[in-house]
This record gives structure tokens, C-alpha cells and sequence, in this order.
């Protein structure tokens, strides 16, 4: 496979290879290449993930965020954390 390089993406490889960073411009594309395939499985596990939520709500699971829901959930999350401390109290007199 032919690659052909802007002139700025050359004297940026070149710059790398001079600093040692990489050895060649082969080795720039290469890892070019890698970083693109991992963005890319990384895009589509976060696609995936996605696809999960918007399921779990359309079966009624999960909660729709929003700033009414997240201070739903905190007020929540005090109550419980008040009654554990409570009952640690409590039992440990």
C-alpha cells in the first residue's frame, strides 16, 4: 500500500524520528493506524453500551437523568445513607 503524506504530517513524523520517538515514517503510520483501530473499538464498545441503556429504558429499567431526577436521587441516597448510620448507632450502643 501506497501512503502519501501532507507535507506537515512528513516534517511531523520526521520530528519524531529525529527525537527517537519512532524509527521511520512506516512506523508513524503504524501507530497512527493502531490509535485510529482503537479509537474506533472504543467508539463502537461506547455504541454498544449505549444501545444497552436506551433498551433497559424502553423495558422501564434504569432512570432518565435529569437535574429533577439527579436531585430525586441524591435526597435518596442521604435518606438511606441517615438510616445505615442510625442503625450502626443504635446497634452499637
Amino acid at each position: 500500500m501506497d501512503v502519501h503524506l501532507t507535507p506537515d504530517q512528513k516534517a511531523f513524523a520526521h520530528r519524531a524520528i529525529e527525537s527517537g520517538r519512532l524509527h521511520s515514517e512506516q512506523d508513524a503510520v503504524q501507530e497512527a493506524l493502531a490509535l485510529w483501530e482503537e479509537r474506533e473499538r472504543q467508539r463502537t464498545e461506547f455504541l454498544l453500551t449505549l444501545d444497552d441503556a436506551r433498551a433497559s429504558l424502553v423495558r422501564g429499567e434504569g432512570r432518565v437523568i435529569t437535574q429533577e431526577s439527579m436531585h430525586k436521587l441524591a435526597d435518596e441516597v442521604k435518606e438511606r445513607g441517615r438510616a445505615r448510620l442510625l442503625a450502626e448507632l443504635t446497634t452499637s450502643r
